[in-house]
């Protein structure tokens, strides 16, 4: 499988602070991986370098084939990279519609009816198309949720970037939002998901990568990682040989 996304040897530090050391992975085309790690592990930066928010000091990033360590945030998400964030910020006084049409415009480009069918499509996909007309100040934080990811795919990407999505759903709203997350995979799409609802992660991802201090510690098979000895120590607190 070739690889949408590429990442070798990235550095970054604040200071004494060092958010990326020597950090290398890749991602096939149509694959799903996860992020995980403790607080101030490195995994949100790790999401800026790819986005562009933040330069690395060394390394390189490539995407669909090409070498875009150069590139800031808008061309990186012209060429195709979207994400969610852990807050959700629609414009809050405009519709659910409205939110997803200000992103199929200004992101994706697109105008008039194609930008109106691209919305209803994700809508639907993201289960919020029952709710287009609502406000989105008025929505719950599902559907925040929802909405967030909505505006993400609404920039046509081809490498969707979710940060923490699941934080501060009930059980039963985190299985809603990991089905719809599970039929957008099932579409085709590339998924980077970082995420502290591991049980949400292990339902989607094919792969798991833990991060510490900037460090990728681990990298395999899901369930294989979270059995590891390391990462048993260091991202769970628990002594190996409890």
């Amino acid at each position: 499988m070739a690889a949408i996304l590429r990442l070798e040897r990235l550095s970054k530090a604040y200071g004494a602070v060092t958010v990326a050391e020597d950090l290398g992975f890749e991602l096939g085309r149509g694959g799903a991986l996860g992020i995980i790690g403790p607080n101030g592990a490195g995994k949100t930066s790790t999401f800026n370098l790819i986005t562009g928010t933040i330069a690395p000091d060394a390394g390189q990033v490539y995407f669909d084939g090409r070498d875009i360590t150069g590139l800031g945030a808008a061309a990186r998400s012209r060429l195709g990279i979207a994400r969610s964030f852990q807050v959700p910020q629609p414009f809050s006084g405009l519709t659910v519609f409205e939110n997803a049409m200000i992103a199929a415009t200004q992101a994706a480009g697109l105008a008039g009816s194609r930008a109106e069918q691209l919305c209803l499509e994700v809508l639907d996909q993201t289960d919020l198309l029952a709710k287009a007309n609502q406000r989105a100040g008025s929505l719950t934080l599902l559907d925040r949720k929802r909405l967030e990811l909505t505006r993400a795919l609404c920039a046509r990407p081809k490498l969707l970037l979710l940060d923490e999505i699941a934080g501060g759903l009930t059980e039963a709203e985190c299985a809603s939002l990991v089905a719809t997350i599970r039929k957008i995979h099932a579409s085709g799409a590339s998924i980077i998901w970082i995420e502290h609802v591991v049980h949400a992660l292990l339902a989607v991802v094919e792969r798991l990568i833990v991060i510490d201090f900037g460090r990728k510690i681990a990298e395999g098979e899901p369930r294989k990682v979270m059995e590891s000895r390391e990462v048993r120590e260091i991202y769970l607190g628990i002594e190996a040989d409890a």
